[in-house]
């Protein structure tokens, strides 16, 4: 017999690889998601096809919705998010409202339907903020500065007490930088189209020494996969990110020279953050994870590559 698990946001590019996977497993499917932010069911269109899957297009601030889901699920992955931290700078409301709130009600929804098990996709930096160690373990004091990171801490810490409080089991991925096919977002998409338009010159937020890791989408899904197999009691967390950082103009190097792109010239803004709330460091511990036997099959240049190809193709 088929078991049903539940996706939110699983119209968006990590979701949507996330639900392939469990499709292939043999899982059937219930997808939330709003379609907000350009997203369609586009990559669901298979598996809604062969009846592998079903979608809702709810959201995850109406819990009333939530709860009229018919079908029953034992699992819950939660990737909706409001996910801009320059959105969140001018609109800290609303993602507060989507990114905490959000995962509140995905938290009544498992109290009140006595579903036992979440995987949540937290964050990585911005949690921590920018005065963490280097690398930073799971257990550093959270000291986000901007409100994405604050709505996703406070997210986590609902999912602390809820998993004390009502016996829930519940596993949170702190999530570095992940890139790859479906990304419509993020510094190598902007690179892309920046030198697709102009190739003589690139346009770099920040000074260009920010410095950051960055995780394939397909090790990112077998970080997902390892987790939930895992079986987590209580609550736990995990950073999910690749162990080296590289900085911001080091990716620009990377995208120009697989474009084969020779002699572009970098103009900077010259800020230490390429944004207000912008973590200009970020490097996590992954120690945790890769002790349970996980580690990424994908180097950072050929995850850029394949990538890039794919961008050439969409």
């Amino acid at each position: 017999m088929e078991k049903n698990v539940l996706v939110t946001g699983g119209c968006g590019f990590i979701g949507s690889h996330l639900i392939d996977l469990l499709v292939d497993q043999g899982f059937f499917v219930i997808v939330v998601d709003n379609l907000s932010g350009n997203t369609s069911t586009k990559f669901l269109e298979q598996h809604l096809e062969e009846k592998k899957a079903t979608f809702y297009q709810y959201d995850i601030r109406n819990l009333e919705l939530l709860l009229s889901i018919p079908l029953e699920f034992d699992s819950i992955f939660h990737l909706a998010a409001q996910s801009d931290v320059k959105k969140s700078v001018e609109e800290p409301e609303f993602d507060f409202s989507v990114n905490t709130v959000g995962t509140f009600n995905i938290l009544e929804l498992m109290r009140k339907k006595d579903i036992q098990n979440l995987v949540f996709a937290g964050s990585g930096g911005t949690v921590y903020g920018e005065l963490a160690a280097s690398p930073t373990p799971e257990d550093y004091p959270l000291k986000p500065i901007s409100i994405y990171g604050s709505a996703k801490a406070a997210a986590e810490m609902y999912c602390s007490s809820y998993s004390s409080l009502y016996g829930l089991d519940i596993v949170s991925l702190r999530l570095g930088n992940i890139y790859g096919p479906r990304s419509k977002r993020g510094v190598m998409y902007d690179f892309y189209n920046k030198l697709k338009t102009n190739p003589s010159k690139l346009d770099i937020l920040g000074d260009g020494n920010q410095t950051k890791s960055y995780l394939y989408i397909e090790d990112t899904i077998d970080a997902f996969n390892m987790l939930y197999q895992l079986n987590t009691r209580g609550f736990d967390v995990y950073n999910v990110s690749s162990a080296k950082a590289i900085k911001v103009v080091d990716i620009a190097e990377t995208v120009t020279k697989i474009l084969g792109i020779k002699n572009v010239k970098y103009s900077f803004t010259n800020e230490k953050r390429g944004w207000e709330g912008d973590v200009s460091f970020v490097s996590p511990d992954v120690t945790k994870l890769k002790q349970l036997g996980w580690a990424p099959k994908i180097s950072l240049n050929k995850g850029i590559e394949m990538y890039l190809e794919w961008l050439s193709q969409t």
